[in-house]
């Protein structure tokens, strides 16, 4: 995929189905990247947060890609996960998965230590080099030691395959700098932890999120009533919605939407340990939940 081709729309945060023995799950992943293009996904993005990327093996994290990449044969992009905790690890990571058939990276960055920002830049540069695909940054501050500030984000936006940014702050006028700041250089993905119809509205692209596995089809129709500026419709159906982001905000991610996927009949099995998958109570609520926008 060229970086100029545009990317836009819903990009559910696949989950990484693994057996006790660590052994990819490939006919589950497969059977839902399968049941998401299904349901009118734009985009697929392996390892992401909910797909569990921290915990996984480089081998592991390959596999993964290569079985969604297999299963969406071209019919969706797939924007693959690239996070490691070095520079040289994280272009090398970022080759790897586009040699085994990615359209372009969401480049992380992980830390133990602080990077200031210099070195925050150069990480992303690197792997942006690394690729001729289409880069999306990601910046989560809940869980990152060292962010993308805006003068970073500003000159990487210069970079000419850093196309995007998918932002998981809880705050939505950092989306709207980070517009302001880029002049149009980046499109903006939001995440679960924001409005996906409020941030639509703002000048956004389209979200990257895990709520969207379990709600795909709901996600879609929000998203095509954004598009077309039905804001009334948009914002009722959001409304409805807004409960399952709510619930994933509350419980872990991995094990919130596995919970929810094994409810609908995916054996995606329980979050890698030592995260604990969702308690007998969270399964009712999630169920609840589900039962409620019509995702059961």
């Amino acid at each position: 995929m060229s970086p100029e081709t545009k990317l836009h729309g819903v990009y559910p945060y696949l989950v990484s189905p693994l057996d006790d023995a660590g052994r990819v799950h490939r006919e589950v992943l497969a059977r839902l990247v399968e049941h998401l293009i299904g349901c009118g996904v734009h985009g697929l993005t392996p390892l992401g947060s909910t797909g569990e990327f921290a915990y996984l093996s480089t081998a592991q994290r390959l596999e993964i890609v290569e079985v969604v990449v297999q299963a969406a044969r071209g019919r969706v992009p797939v924007i693959a996960g690239v996070a490691a905790t070095t520079t040289r690890d994280g272009a090398a990571l970022a080759r790897e998965v586009m040699a085994r058939g990615a359209d372009g990276v969401l480049a992380i960055l992980e830390s133990y230590f602080p990077i200031p920002d210099p070195g925050v830049e150069a990480y992303f540069r690197a792997v942006a080099e690394a690729t001729d695909g289409p880069v999306v940054l990601y910046t989560n501050p809940q869980f990152q030691r060292s962010d993308l500030s805006l003068p970073v984000i500003r000159r990487l936006s210069e970079v000419p395959n850093i196309r995007y940014l998918k932002d998981a702050s809880t705050n939505t006028g950092r989306l709207l700098s980070i517009l302001n700041e880029t002049e149009g250089r980046l499109g903006l993905f939001a995440a679960s932890a924001h409005i996906p119809a409020c941030v639509m509205l703002i000048g956004g692209v389209g979200w990257m999120a895990g709520p969207a596995c379990v709600i795909p089809r709901q996600s879609v129709a929000l998203y095509d009533l954004a598009r077309r500026g039905e804001w009334a419709a948009a914002m009722e159906l959001q409304r409805g919605l807004w409960a399952v982001n709510q619930v994933f905000a509350k419980y872990a991610l991995a094990a919130c939407i596995k919970g929810a996927l094994e409810l609908q009949g995916f054996p995606v099995g329980a979050p890698l340990p030592p995260q604990a998958p969702l308690d007998e109570a969270g399964r009712r609520e999630v169920r609840g939940i589900l039962e409620g926008v019509g995702a059961l």
